[in-house]
């Protein structure tokens, strides 16, 4: 027989010795429920996300009570807008009756006790694609669009938004949302802030949830290099300086080193988006017989918390909730 003093294998002996031992934990309290509406009376599934719709605002409210009393406590909205509706001003991100506006009273008045992000970018409104106002030569204009930016954040906070998450990756923007939002009277508004989001290929069923793609050219110029790690901690440090609560990493799987690197550096929770193109991995493998479904969407969102983050934005919420609560 061996002489060892340490045996870590003691450890895992049991079930109960395992969960003595167990170092992260997920439930449904850290999903985040990403969410996509639009302003029709029918649910459509998205042929791109298979699982996924795109809601009525009455299918959308039955759908946060049901993923509610799962355990999910947080929602995040995304609008499928109506081309007639696309400007290149984007002027319908603050229309206060427009289609997010109204989802997120909605839900409020139906379900107080949940947490609702607002997505604070111009894609779904801009008839250009894109998450900045286009110039003529093809340039984002970065000031321009953090005015709309203001605006935008101002209308979902009047409409009863808990969070606000600019996701455009223009310089400056959430100083500028912060006094904004603090000018406005909604000090307890929270940022949500997109800090490290990467041009990413993971990005494309999202695109065709929200028909969003960018009519020209592609989001280099404003998203993250995916090949830079540094950079994030440059991003988040102004971020957190201007006034973000919390900040993001997005894409999650391929980008854990990312969400390990801030939530070491920073003080204030980090977050990872877990996003369409993770999604439809795992549901294409799982339809073709070739990984367990259940056990992999929870090891995968396991991965991701143990890498430090503190929430998660993952179209699996309501089913992973339902199975942490089993």
């Amino acid at each position: 027989m061996l002489d060892l003093p340490q045996r870590p294998r003691r450890n895992r002996q049991s079930a109960a010795i395992r969960g003595l031992c167990r170092e992260t934990a997920l439930s449904p309290g850290s999903l985040i429920y990403p969410l996509f509406v639009h302003d029709r009376d029918t649910d459509e599934e998205i042929a791109s996300m298979p699982g996924c719709r795109r809601w009525s605002l009455d299918g959308l409210v039955g759908e946060v009570a049901e993923a509610h009393q799962l355990g999910v406590r947080a929602v995040a909205l995304f609008p499928a807008v109506d081309d007639a509706l696309k400007t290149p001003g984007a002027e319908e991100c603050h229309n206060d009756d427009g289609l997010v506006q109204r989802a997120v009273r909605a839900i409020k008045a139906d379900s107080p006790e949940v947490a609702v992000v607002t997505d604070v970018a111009l894609d779904p409104y801009n008839s250009d694609g894109h998450d900045g106002l286009v110039a003529g030569d093809g340039r984002i204009l970065n000031d321009e669009t953090v005015a709309v930016l203001c605006e935008q954040a101002l209308s979902q906070a009047r409409a009863g938004a808990d969070i606000v998450a600019p996701s455009d990756m223009m310089d400056g923007r959430v100083g500028a949302i912060r006094q904004a939002l603090d000018e406005g009277g909604f000090r307890s508004v929270s940022i949500l802030s997109y800090t490290a989001k990467y041009a990413s290929a993971y990005y494309g069923p999202f695109r065709g949830a929200l028909d969003s793609a960018p009519k020209a050219g592609d989001k280099k110029t404003y998203q993250m290099d995916p090949a830079n790690a540094r950079e994030a901690l440059r991003e988040a440090a102004l971020d957190v300086d201007e006034g973000a609560d919390m900040i993001m990493v997005k894409p999650a799987g391929p980008y854990l080193d990312i969400v390990a690197l801030l939530a070491a550096e920073f003080d204030v929770p980090v977050a990872a988006y877990q996003v369409s193109g993770e999604y439809l991995m795992i549901q294409s493998a799982a339809a073709a017989g070739w990984v367990d479904r259940e056990k992999v969407i929870l090891e995968s969102l396991l991965g991701i918390r143990r890498a430090g983050a503190s929430a998660i934005l993952t179209y699996f919420a309501k089913e992973a909730a339902g199975w942490l609560g089993a």
